[in-house]
């Protein structure tokens, strides 16, 4: 899915959310369990529910490999149900020497066949440009994450008055361009994205960390937004465990409406 399907997908909906199927086998309902493939029949069930309010579903690779060979097949039947439509992520954070990054692309963008990657970019260049390679494909960029550990190394001061991530997105944008590669930005640090669009003034910001985590929507946008929006804002949990009973999936529905509505307002008044 190249830049203008996907911001044609977030014009027609007036959204930009990104619902993370972080499906856990401990936390989906206790009647999936009895199916076949559980983690499979909670996906579809979440995707035929949320498919009308997001631009995009997020898979946190964990949740499925930690599963073995049954869990790929759930993440493959997964990405293969998901409507066309609709942008696919692989929340995979991958990123090693070149030869094994051009495997772990090859893995996600044509044996799984998302749309985008996330990748971590502490080993360089080398590491993240065989995901660059793949037309109509996009590389997700660490940048700036929402944990506790980012003040470890990404905001450490280089002595110069810049952050490490600072450094790295700054960097990082000179190996590809704003049609294949978007930066991660957590929702909890939203005050740094005035900063972030100094560096990325066009750039996609995939941002987590809303709801759940205590993001706060409305701050993304204001700081976060670019003439064509600009912003996939992703909610897993507020979502898809919205509900933990026969009528989970209508849960989500509404959880998801509810975030899409917000969306809508920002987008209209903005």
């Amino acid at each position: 899915m190249n830049r203008e399907e996907l911001v044609k997908e977030i014009n027609s909906k007036q959204s930009f959310l990104v619902i993370g199927l972080d499906s856990d086998i401990d936390k989906i309902p206790k009647h999936l369990l009895e199916t076949e493939d559980p983690i499979f029949e909670f996906n579809k069930a979440i995707i035929d529910a949320t498919k009308n309010y997001c631009v995009a579903y997020k898979i946190n690779t964990a949740f499925y490999e930690s599963q073995g060979v049954v869990g790929w097949q759930s993440m493959q039947k997964t990405i293969d149900y998901i409507p066309q439509n609709i942008f696919t992520i692989a929340d995979a954070k991958r990123g090693d020497i070149g030869n094994t990054s051009k495997h772990y692309a090859k893995a996600f963008f044509e044996t799984l066949p998302f749309n985008a990657i996330t990748v971590a970019p502490y080993m360089g260049s080398d590491s993240v440009i065989p995901f660059l390679e793949y037309p109509n494909k996009w590389t997700i960029l660490l940048g700036l994450t929402s944990n506790e550990g980012a003040r470890d190394f990404q905001l450490l001061d280089l002595g110069n008055g810049q952050y490490v991530y600072e450094n790295v997105i700054k960097t990082a944008a000179t190996w590809g361009n704003t049609n294949n590669m978007m930066f991660v930005t957590g929702a909890t640090q939203a005050m740094e994205l005035t900063n972030i669009r100094k560096i990325l003034p066009k750039h996609f910001l995939l941002i987590p960390g809303v709801g759940t985590q205590g993001g706060n929507l409305q701050d993304v946008y204001k700081f976060g937004k670019t003439e064509d929006v600009g912003l996939l804002v992703n909610v897993s949990r507020d979502i898809i465990f919205a509900g933990d009973n026969l009528d989970f999936a209508e849960k989500a529905a509404e959880q998801a409406k509810n975030y899409q509505t917000q969306m809508q307002e920002l987008l209209q008044n903005s």
